[in-house]
């Protein structure tokens, strides 16, 4: 008896709640709506034809001249024996260039294996292979 009371009782209020939740109103809409809205914009991002971007050939040209600028500075580094801090020049000179050669290697679709950093081996199979693809620097 107690169940029929609580299902009469309870289940016109409800019936009016989810009514009430269609009504627009000039309040912040419920969560369920915004959720669905969201889902329902992520489903047409993925439909919509994005154009695709012309490559800028001059991105290739720009990495190339800092490639050649960092390595002319590390041998002009490991050539001047007097200078300040030599060491420390070299290594975040290397890295430095690692990092662009990273950069041109996944300009040129090179693999980057993960490797430690300022890894030699790593630095001359990235070299080789973008020599190989026709890179200089």
């Amino acid at each position: 008896m107690i169940w029929a009371l609580l299902l009469f009782s309870v289940a016109p209020t409800v019936l009016l709640v989810s009514i009430w939740a269609f009504i627009p109103s000039a309040d912040e809409p419920p969560r369920w709506r915004a959720r669905l809205a969201e889902a329902l914009e992520a489903v047409a991002d993925r439909l919509r034809h994005r154009p695709v971007e012309p490559y800028d050939p001059f991105v290739t040209l720009r990495v190339q001249q800092r490639l050649g600028a960092v390595a002319n500075h590390v041998r002009q580094l490991e050539d001047d024996e007097r200078t300040f801090a030599r060491a420390e020049r070299i290594i975040a000179s290397q890295l430095a260039y690692d990092q662009l050669l990273a950069e041109a290697c996944q300009l040129a679709g090179v693999e980057v294996r993960p490797a430690a950093k300022g890894d030699a081996k790593e630095r001359f199979r990235e070299e080789v292979e973008l020599a190989a693809r026709g890179w200089t620097w």
